[in-house]
């Protein structure tokens, strides 16, 4: 073999390997090499068929499509007010929420309560809902393929819920739901577009416990979202 074409293979190769590390990262779960070259299919979004978020909740509770669904003690659906305006999303549930069922309600929890009552808002207000709806094992990020796993759930209790503005707490939501690699503080400080919704990306409180200097960018985009909570929701 020529040295020109063993580079040129090599090439194919590394861009191969690059574009299914994408995917993977993306969340797809499937990567389909079909006959004709140059078109890759992944797997197409679930559809679901619910009257309500609880009748969705009842559909899908018990889900064991991933490997974080054998290992649970509760499957962490969401909670709040059903036609929020305003939506929050975190990663993953810790060993407080896998107990009872219910995003937020650690030392985290207590957190972003405190949060939202410093722009005049309460948890019955707004929604709460994280990217896996399982306890990752000793409170590890979620991974690719889990998100991938559990993402329908999520799009469709945004399509169920239409909120005006989601605020993704952590890069972990963040990266995920804008499919990014770019760094929190490069994501943070502006609105991007999510499925026509405004979109904001913040700390999450459990780093904020971790990291008090980051408080007072919290507090900023916090200031920043009732700005905006407050054009949109206005008569």
């Amino acid at each position: 073999m020529k040295n020109a074409e063993y580079e040129k293979m090599l090439e194919v190769f590394a861009l191969t390997k690059n574009f299914i590390r994408q995917q993977i990262d993306l969340g797809f779960n499937e990567v389909y090499a079909p006959r004709k070259p140059k078109t890759i299919t992944t797997k197409k979004e679930e559809t679901f068929v619910a009257s309500s978020l609880e009748d969705f909740y009842q559909q899908i509770k018990n889900c064991t499509k991933c490997r974080l669904g054998y290992n649970r003690n509760k499957f962490v659906f969401g909670v709040g007010n059903p036609e929020a305006k305003l939506m929050f999303i975190g990663e993953g549930p810790g060993r407080e929420e896998d107990l009872q069922g219910e995003p937020f309600v650690g030392a985290a929890g207590k957190l972003l309560d405190n949060m939202l009552n410093a722009i005049n808002l309460s948890r019955e207000e707004v929604y709460i809902a994280n990217m896996v709806k399982c306890r990752p094992p000793e409170n590890r990020d979620p991974a690719p393929d889990e998100i991938g796993t559990c993402r329908p759930y999520l799009l469709h209790q945004i399509k169920m819920i239409q909120p005006l503005i989601i605020c993704a707490l952590g890069r972990i939501s963040a990266q995920a739901l804008l499919d990014t690699k770019s760094p929190l503080n490069q994501l943070r400080g502006k609105f991007h577009d999510f499925m026509g919704i405004k979109f904001l990306v913040t700390y999450h409180p459990a780093a904020l416990l971790r990291y008090i200097s980051y408080k007072k960018f919290a507090w900023e985009d916090l200031k920043f979202l009732r700005k905006e909570y407050d054009k949109l929701t206005e008569p």
